[in-house]
């Protein structure tokens, strides 16, 4: 099994293609050791000194660390990961719930046009863009012009977060729906 790693915007995130499908649909965060018991290859990883995220995508796991050196850490989470596969376990425990697009979001039904015309732009142009950097962005809420996304995996706590929230997102949002005027983080 040969595992890639790619760097992703933020230093603290490195993105593990194991060149198989990781999640059939939607994504799974994992801030925590707590969260991790939702699977057996996420608790294996938080194993790993300084882990202090899992996400895992489509076709990716991407971990965080809390301190320390990815040329130390990066040979125990290949370990892990190639470990897993190998051993044939289930990657997600059977109470785990990945999520997709839809949740808990919050917006006037009187704007129902415009959040589909938001929600649409950001699958189909901002998604598969952030999870190449290794994260996910969801829609959260429209309320009064503002948008309210949702960021994960790579893209939570990332220092260039704000540039793409404001810089990218906010400016497409803006110029296909000029009814948004900001994007903010939830």
């Amino acid at each position: 099994m040969f595992i890639q790693t790619e760097a992703t915007p933020n230093p603290a995130t490195l993105k593990f293609l194991p060149g198989r499908p990781v999640l059939e649909s939607g994504t799974l965060d994992m801030p925590s050791k707590e969260a991790a018991t939702q699977s057996p290859l996420a608790t294996r990883l938080f194993g790993v000194a300084n882990v202090g995220g899992v996400f895992f995508g489509s076709d990716f796991i991407s971990v965080t660390k809390t301190g320390g050196d990815w040329q130390q850490m990066k040979p125990a989470i290949l370990g892990a990961i190639m470990e897993h596969y190998m051993s044939g376990a289930p990657l997600l425990a059977e109470s785990a719930q990945p999520t997709d697009a839809v949740g808990d979001e919050f917006f006037d039904a009187a704007d129902a046009e415009t959040v589909a015309t938001i929600k649409d732009l950001i699958e189909t142009r901002v998604r598969p863009a952030v999870a190449g950097d290794g994260g996910d962005i969801t829609f959260r809420g429209y309320k009064e012009g503002i948008v309210y996304l949702n960021m994960k995996g790579a893209c939570s706590g990332c220092p260039s977060s704000t540039a793409t929230l404001k810089h990218g997102i906010q400016n497409l949002l803006r110029h296909f729906v000029p009814e948004v005027v900001e994007v903010r983080p939830m």
